[in-house]
């Protein structure tokens, strides 16, 4: 089993052993990974640069398991494979933001 596999295996089991599935429609799904996001967001809220890098990583971790967790869910829920969709994403990026076009640049691909 991969490792995303055992995750979305102990996610699922969690969900299922408090009866939570009945509550994880595609809709739930997406507000609550917008709403972690955003937890997430607010930990850098109003901070400098210098402050931005002494945030607690412990706090940035539990967010981003939060985020993880229902970005896996939405995924098992619709029956997409993590690896592939995300190594197609990249593979996508790479043909939006050529090496040559988008190295060391900030710009969209539509600006390059």
């Amino acid at each position: 089993m991969s490792d995303i596999n055992e995750i979305i295996h102990e996610l699922t089991k969690f969900r299922n052993d408090r009866d939570w599935e009945q509550f994880h429609d595609s809709k739930n799904l997406a507000i609550a990974l917008s709403i972690e996001s955003a937890e997430l967001n607010e930990l850098f809220l109003w901070k400098n640069k210098e402050e931005s890098e002494n945030i607690d990583k412990d706090k940035i971790k539990e967010e981003l398991a939060d985020i993880f967790a229902y970005a896996f869910l939405m995924a098992e829920k619709h029956d997409f494979n993590v690896k592939e969709i995300v190594l197609n994403k990249i593979k996508k990026n790479g043909e939006k933001y050529p090496v040559n076009k988008a190295k060391g640049s900030s710009k969209k691909y539509n600006e390059l």
